[in-house]
Parts: structure tokens; sequence; C-alpha cells
């Protein structure tokens, strides 16, 4: 949750300077207002929230979503909520006016030894231009069905991710098929947008080019320990690399 948080307020602040980046009690807004969604986020961070406590937090993160103009994910980790609350979190979610999304799962883990990746099928090409950027916004909008122009409002022209962001396309004779990236975060590497083409997928290449961001964050940065958030198609993929899953997470939207 704390990665989370440092790094959605970068990526936001990149996106819109003027973003909605507060602490509340009890919830982290990191909203861009952007038309890619996954720039729009609240999270919830109070540790042992009960049942009532879930009900008012939710209910004040719809309020918020209800206050924007685009569209975003409430995140809530399983693993912070006291065991009423996990009970009651659906039906809170429900009477607050939210709608499930999908679910995930939150992920560390320390990455030494680790061997130059390669793919016998892949190049890897760091982002470093707007064509490359769009690429890579284009592999996300396909692969989480996102319309193309969503993810090129969200990183097409960022300075951030040509610079600070370790980010890496696959290529496939020499078209991009797959991307991954790493940031630096508190003393820890957190990957960020992996996605692959959808008739790419189940090769291998996620995680090849996963490998690839991890390795060259070490390199640049020094650190051996990294976070994720996982979704279901990535899940079965990190623990090979060296992630073990630690909570349960679930996406919520507003109810069209």
């Amino acid at each position: 949750m704390e990665q989370l948080a440092v790094v959605w307020r970068a990526m936001v602040l990149d996106r819109n300077p003027d973003a909605d980046v507060r602490d509340l009690p009890g919830i982290s807004v990191r909203w861009a207002d952007c038309r890619f969604a996954f720039w729009n986020c609240i999270t919830l961070t109070d540790v042992g929230l009960d049942a009532k406590g879930v009900e008012q937090r939710l209910d004040r993160a719809a309020d918020i979503m209800r206050s924007k103009e685009h569209p975003g994910f409430l995140w809530v980790f399983e693993g912070l909520l006291a065991d009423d609350a996990r009970t009651a979190l659906r039906s809170a979610a429900e009477q607050a006016g939210l709608a499930y999304a999908f679910p995930g799962t939150g992920m560390a883990g320390d990455l030494l030894p680790l061997p130059e990746p390669t793919h016998p099928d892949l190049t890897f090409a760091r982002v470093t231009t707007d064509g490359q950027l769009r690429a890579y916004a284009d592999l996300n909008s396909r692969a989480y069905g996102f319309p193309l122009e969503d993810g090129r409002d969200g990183l097409v022209g960022s300075g951030l991710w040509k610079d600070r962001v370790h980010a890496y396309l696959g290529m496939r004779d020499g078209t991009p098929v797959t991307c991954a990236a790493t940031v630096e975060a508190k003393g820890r590497l957190f990957v960020v947008l992996v996605a692959t083409a959808p008739e790419w997928e189940r090769r291998g290449y996620g995680e090849a080019v996963t490998r690839k961001a991890l390795y060259e964050g070490v390199r640049a940065t020094g650190l051996t320990r990294a976070t994720l958030h996982a979704t279901v198609a990535g899940a079965p993929v990190y623990p090979r690399i060296g992630f073990t899953p630690n909570s349960p997470m679930h996406f919520y939207g507003l109810k069209g």
C-alpha cells in the first residue's frame, strides 16, 4: 500500500501537476483525472480497519470518485482489514455505490542473483522516445481493454517515463509485443504496467520483459527488493522470478 502511494504520487503529478494528491484519514488519493483509469486511484490506508470503519471509508472514497471527471479505481488491500471487515467488504462496497472490477495480488521479493534475461523471440529496447512510449501505452490499453487514446493520455509526453522509469519493450521482428517497467520507490523497485499484446500471450514474453526491467533497475539502483501488484493473468508468472504473494487485492469502480 505504501509503495502504491509513493509511486502513484509521482505518476499522477507527472501526468497532471494539478492532480488530486492527498493523504486523508484512512484514505490515500492519487487522482490525475485523466483518461487512463490506472492513474486515477484511491486506496484505503488504515491497518486493522473493522467492518464499521470500512463502511465509512468506502462511502468517503465513493464520494471523492463521484466528484471527478474521469473514472478510476479504488484499490483495497485485504491484508490490511480486520476479519469482520473482509467479510463485510463486498456488501459495504455495494452499499456505497461501488462495483467490483477485478482482483489482484500484492507481491514482494528479493531478487539476487538476477542473470541478464534473454528470450529466443525477443530483443529489448528501453523506452526513451515518445514513439516508444506510445507503443508502451498501446500495449497496456490492448491488454487491459482500454481505448488506445486512454493509454496514450496517461503516458505519451512523459519525461518521467523516459528518464527515471526503467521501461522496456520486448520486440518481435521489430514490432513491440510486450512491455514492463520498474521504478525506484523508498528503497524498493516497483514493477509497473506489465502488458503483452493479446495475440502473443502465453509465450513467456511478459516474464522475459519483466526480468529485463528488473535486471536493468537493479543495475541502475543497486536495489534488490521489489514489489508489485499482479493481475490474475500475471499472478502465476511472478513467483518464477522470485516474488511471494502477501495480500489479496480488490479493485472497485463506481457503478455505471
